[in-house]
């Protein structure tokens, strides 16, 4: 994994990767959370256009935020009586920190790592009906992961803190459905392919 250099004006800035800036961006909506707050809102956002870390990585991230103080923690006790619980919150230097990888971090190209396109690469290999139910497993999760943005997007429509995200998730919604629709078009390049053999 990629790491940046985090320049705020002090040139012995780590170098975090980009689960530590991923969990440093949870935090920068300002509210205090935990290792499992984080992980909810990683699955329910960061899921659809990047990736969800585990609860190993998320917990290790808080650990070397902490260690470079980029956020601070403490205990609270829960109302349910279980052990108490671990809350983070991010510090004046880490929201500089994050703002300014946001503003300066080099612009990435994705890298695609299509694994439906490489099965249909190797379609050499397969069986036309194989083929297309590979494709159709994957359109279907496309079509779910579309209705899935959609939702979440209506349901920050009218939080202005949440304003950005909201745009994020009408661009994920937006993938989802290019995705669902370029597996109807290369089902209908395989019927194509079928009627030219016939």
């Amino acid at each position: 994994m990629t790491e940046t250099r985090a320049d705020t004006g002090d040139a012995e800035r780590p170098a975090l990767p980009a689960t530590s800036w991923a969990v440093l961006g949870l935090l920068s909506f300002g509210e205090e959370l935990s290792g499992y707050d984080l992980k909810k809102w990683s699955d329910w956002s960061l899921r659809l256009f990047y990736w969800s870390p585990s609860f190993s990585q998320i917990y290790g991230e808080l650990k070397r935020l902490e260690k470079v103080g980029y956020v601070t923690s403490r205990m609270v006790a829960q109302e349910t009586g279980n052990r108490d619980k671990r809350v983070y919150v991010i510090t004046d230097a880490g929201m500089a920190a994050v703002r300014h990888w946001a503003r300066e971090a080099p612009v990435e190209p994705p890298v695609l790592k299509h694994g439906v396109m490489l099965r249909m690469w190797l379609g050499h290999l397969l069986e036309t009906d194989r083929m297309r139910d590979v494709l159709g497993q994957h359109r279907q999760y496309a079509e779910t992961m579309r209705q899935r943005a959609e939702v979440d997007a209506e349901d920050t429509r009218d939080e202005e803190a949440w304003a950005c995200p909201a745009l994020v998730l009408k661009w994920s919604e937006r993938y989802y459905a290019a995705e669902r629709d370029l597996a109807d078009a290369m089902l209908a390049d395989l019927d194509e392919r079928e009627r030219r053999r016939l």
